[in-house]
């Protein structure tokens, strides 16, 4: 068995109208042995910027910390906050600037709804993730949400099966 599969989660996010949504499950294990039930996966990079990141937990970790530093530097330069579309090529950089080295490839699964306002946003998202820690073992412990809009950024926690 790889040591990829080791810890697993999901991480999911969608788009709707001048809201974008931001999910994971909170379960960290090594395959079936339960660790935590409060895992972070998903890190605030800005006032309304987030990453989530899931997969191998010291990856997680490493990968976070080495985009909140970059994110530090760039703002320290430019002395303003990044825009996502550059936040987005820092993340790209990074990713792929080991990867003729090491072959490893990091996946990603963005959903889109484009026309869903914030709470139609949050009840699809909630609902896909839940359904999705459902089905995977190796997820679960609960759902974080954060819907972020315009004047405000809403998180809520969930609660999914607890096994």
């Amino acid at each position: 068995m790889s040591i990829m599969s080791y810890n697993g989660g999901a991480v999911m996010a969608m788009r709707g109208k001048e809201c974008v949504a931001i999910a994971s499950d909170r379960r960290f294990g090594i395959q079936a042995q339960l660790v935590t039930t409060d895992f972070q996966k998903i890190f605030p990079m800005g006032d309304r910027l987030y990453i989530g990141l899931a997969g191998l937990a010291t990856d997680v970790q490493t990968v976070s910390q080495r985009l909140k530093f970059r994110l530090n530097l760039y703002e320290l330069k430019e002395g303003r906050q990044i825009k996502p579309k550059t936040f987005m090529s820092m993340v790209s950089n990074l990713l792929y600037e080991r990867r003729s080295h090491t072959g490893r490839e990091m996946q990603r699964c963005v959903h889109r709804l484009m026309k869903s306002e914030s709470q139609d946003l949050f009840e699809t998202i909630s609902q896909a993730m839940l359904n999705a820690v459902d089905r995977d073992a190796v997820s679960g412990m609960g759902v974080v949400v954060h819907v972020v809009e315009k004047d405000k950024i809403t998180t809520r926690t969930l609660k999914a099966r607890m096994d």
